[in-house]
């Protein structure tokens, strides 16, 4: 570690149980983020300030203003110039740490990427805000073994659980099936900003007990807490793993490893009025082509990450992968029709 460095994490070190041998540990770990939202920024301002080796950043999703109430690494810059969540927090974190790899995706992750994407990291932190991703993330930590941490943030309730794959129960074994509906989130019942602190606060204390190896210091339940009306719950999952669980009990991965029955995955976003497209296997855009063929038939704006095109009621936004978010409707019907007559080609 260089002298600066030293300095730099000097007040951490001095904590008996990182000391300096706990820091070269933590410098020498790879880390991704699922979600550069409220519980992803706070967690990757962690991870950064507290000198991890190496972190990936991954979002699909770009900067607006109703962000700015609670996702602390972004700015009214950001909302107005449309950034990618990925792209804007790694130009932060960046400014705060040089000494950290940060490497930005802008993207989602789907079953199609996401060993590519989390399978070559020592840890990945939970910063989503739907139940499918979830699913997918603890398919790939149980396949590849990888230590994971669950995270939820909505209105002023917040869980969290630390996850080791064969060692404590998974996330299937807690939560056998996706629920029913599209539940609460953000975008329809709100939050406060201070829960998300909290939960994503504990998520990355969890981290570095990971990193430092103080397996010994999990926490070993499902921490709940609701902060408007002061209340918190433990529940003890050490009992919790299920001989039985398709998982890590099976060693099916079918979030992994669904049927393949359409070039698109289509995707309400819950609360959002937007549905998401994605292309199986992705496949790259020229934004500046893309931008001459729109200008001649809407309003255009683009920035190096994606471009924005209004069409009546509609926005379509457009990435370099491919991915497209359908503004303005969760029917899935209208997003195919404006897909298929304006970027299916």
């Amino acid at each position: 570690m260089e002298p600066n460095q030293n300095a730099r994490y000097s007040r951490q070190m001095l904590f008996p149980p990182i000391g300096p041998s706990g820091q070269e540990k933590l410098s020498g770990s790879r880390v991704a983020i699922v979600g550069l939202g409220a519980l992803g920024t706070v967690l990757a301002n962690h991870m950064v300030r507290g000198g991890v080796g190496y972190l990936r950043c991954i979002d699909r999703d770009f900067v607006e203003t109703s962000n700015l109430q609670r996702q602390m690494l972004y700015d009214e810059e950001d909302a107005r110039n449309h950034m990618p969540k990925a792209v804007a927090a790694a130009d932060k974190l960046k400014k705060v740490n040089s000494s950290v790899t940060i490497e930005p995706i802008v993207g989602d992750v789907h079953a199609y990427n996401a060993e590519e994407l989390l399978s070559d990291v020592d840890i990945i932190l939970d910063g989503t805000d739907n139940f499918q991703i979830r699913y997918l993330l603890n398919d790939v930590a149980v396949k590849h073994r990888i230590p994971w941490v669950y995270g939820g943030a909505v209105s002023s309730r917040g869980m969290f659980a630390a996850i080791r794959p064969y060692v404590t129960p998974c996330y299937r074994c807690l939560f056998p099936d996706p629920p029913a509906g599209r539940g609460e989130t953000c975008d329809t019942v709100g939050v406060i900003g201070p829960i998300v602190h909290i939960v994503a606060s504990y998520q990355a204390a969890e981290a570095l007990k990971l990193m430092v190896g103080a397996e010994h210091h999990l926490n070993p339940y499902l921490e709940q807490f609701e902060l408007w009306t002061n209340r918190h719950m433990q529940m003890d999952i050490r009992q919790g793993k299920h001989p039985d669980c398709p998982a890590c009990g099976k060693g099916e991965f079918e979030f992994l490893y669904p049927a393949a029955d359409s070039l698109e995955v289509f995707t309400a976003l819950c609360g959002r009025d937007t549905v998401q497209i994605t292309p199986r296997g992705g496949r790259s855009v020229n934004l500046e082509e893309e931008e001459n063929v729109f200008r001649r038939i809407g309003k255009v704006e683009r920035n190096p990450f994606l471009l924005r095109f209004h069409v009546g009621d509609y926005a379509l936004v457009l990435f370099k992968d491919g991915r497209v978010l359908v503004q303005g409707t969760q029917d899935i019907d209208i997003a195919k029709s404006l897909y298929a007559k304006y970027i299916s080609h």
